[in-house]
């Protein structure tokens, strides 16, 4: 009995501040329960603030966004990939030059003869002899095929530096995504831990109503059913900003467990760039249409070296021999003067003038090549410039989301702190009180969507016009 008095002298105790509370909503010059002034867009990330664990704040290293694509672009197998095949694009470049000169080839050898070389009755040379032989033989005109071959291989690394840029491209967005990812989980980390410790205070009212005869057990019952959904619901949030760590760790080539403290904020960053001068930006720095633009060129010089086969080949020759009957090859007493040596210069042309079409259809398969690429790169301008569309649609929309969402969570709180007034006064029920907590909880989760959807969706739109920017800085 003393204890249900006790329990019921609590319980007036809490209608009258609810009655209190009322009463000051009620009068115009009071601020206690009203709505705050709804927040500017550069504001909107404080409404929800992020959930760091003890080991992130502990942690020894501290990485911002603009940190990780730096050390990511410095130690990413991708990336050093990426180097390495451009270096060998070079290396291609300078082997092809090295075409132009005539190549030096030497002979040293020795020859033994089962009888002594004659000339009818008179010995001729040497049964045992020594030989070495220089020849130099330089390409004077090959139908262009030199020079093309060169050109392509320019091409070539030139394709492979815009293939480096766009591997940086790609994981530049990979990067920031999964940092701006992680940022949101904190978020929905901290607003499902505001959403448990909502629930657990109405709980311990509702048993305390409960406890005097004035709410029935459903109300217990159901209340605990959704504390119970909310602490399963933190737990899943947690697991995936495990994961998302784990990921952007992945990424900068970092231990897998290694405990580091992303530090960011989801935020609204206002651009103000058209389409058309995006498009510009596009055409410009674009890696997939720099790649795209350098395959028509390298086509076209296929096609040069192609048609190389209807002109004739024109080589200079020089020729270097001495021969002897010791190693050194230093005399040779069959020779005019008993010199070992003799040497001879000329040029050859070769001319291939019939090959049954073979030349011409070879010259017609390459440009139709041409052709097909051209298409292709119109293709990827048109897909160039739909993507940017697309991304600057995206960004519209999730900053008028962001503006829908800051004001619905200032509605939601506001709702909330009503419904609890109302239920604490008994007049209204624990549905409504647990409807409001949803409907706060949901507007929060929208708000964080609608934040990381606008950084994601500016990532992207920079990434589509080829242009870095590591800290999603705009103008």
């Amino acid at each position: 009995m003393k204890r249900n008095i006790s329990l019921l002298f609590f319980l007036l105790l809490i209608l009258a501040s609810a009655s209190f509370a009322l009463a000051q909503q009620a009068e115009p010059q009071s601020t206690l329960g009203e709505a705050k002034a709804p927040v500017s867009m550069e504001e909107a990330s404080t409404q929800v603030p992020q959930a760091l664990t003890k080991e992130e704040q502990e942690a020894d290293r501290t990485l911002t966004l603009e940190e990780c694509v730096s050390l990511g672009l410095k130690q990413n197998p991708t990336i050093v990939a990426a180097r390495k095949d451009l270096l060998a694009a070079e290396s291609s470049v300078k082997s092809q030059r090295g075409q132009f000169g005539g190549p030096l080839k030497a002979t040293y050898g020795y020859t033994h003869y089962n009888d002594q070389p004659r000339s009818g009755s008179t010995p001729s040379g040497y049964q045992d002899a020594w030989g070495f032989t220089l020849n130099i033989s330089q390409p004077v005109f090959k139908g262009f095929e030199l020079l093309s071959k060169y050109q392509k291989t320019k091409l070539q690394r030139q394709s492979s530096e815009a293939s480096l840029y766009n591997a940086e491209l790609s994981l530049i967005s990979q990067i920031q995504t999964s940092f701006l990812t992680l940022l949101q989980g904190r978020m929905e980390v901290k607003s499902k831990e505001d959403s448990v410790a909502r629930l657990k205070s109405q709980l311990q009212v509702i048993q305390a109503f409960y406890q005097v005869g004035l709410r029935p057990r459903v109300d217990v019952l159901q209340a605990e059913v959704e504390l119970a959904t909310a602490e399963q619901n933190l737990l899943i949030a947690k697991n995936t900003v495990d994961s998302r760590v784990a990921r952007l760790n992945t990424l900068l080539n970092l231990p897998i467990d290694e405990k580091v403290n992303y530090s960011g904020e989801l935020t609204y960053l206002p651009f103000s760039m058209t389409l058309d001068q995006c498009i510009t930006v596009a055409d410009k720095y674009r890696p997939d249409l720099i790649i795209a633009k350098k395959a028509v060129e390298i086509s076209e010089e296929d096609v040069t070296i192609a048609e190389s086969g209807f002109y004739p080949d024109i080589t200079a020759d020089m020729n270097y021999s001495s021969t002897g009957d010791d190693p050194s090859v230093s005399r040779n007493k069959y020779n005019y003067k008993n010199r070992p040596d003799s040497w001879n210069v000329g040029a050859n042309l070769s001319w291939e003038l019939f090959s049954w079409g073979e030349t011409y259809y070879d010259s017609q398969r390459a440009k139709e090549n041409v052709q097909k690429i051209q298409a292709e790169f119109d293709n990827t301008k048109l897909e160039a410039s739909y993507e940017i569309k697309d991304q600057l649609l995206s960004l519209k929309a999730a900053a008028d989301r962001i503006g829908v969402g800051r004001k619905s969570v200032e509605a939601g709180r506001e709702g909330y702190r009503m419904a609890v007034a109302r239920y604490q006064a008994q007049v209204s029920t624990n549905n409504e009180v647990l409807d409001a907590q949803s409907r706060l909880s949901d507007s929060e989760a929208q708000l964080i969507q609608a934040l990381s959807d606008y950084q994601v969706a500016l990532a992207k739109l920079y990434v589509a016009m080829g242009e870095k920017n590591p800290s999603l800085k705009t103008n």
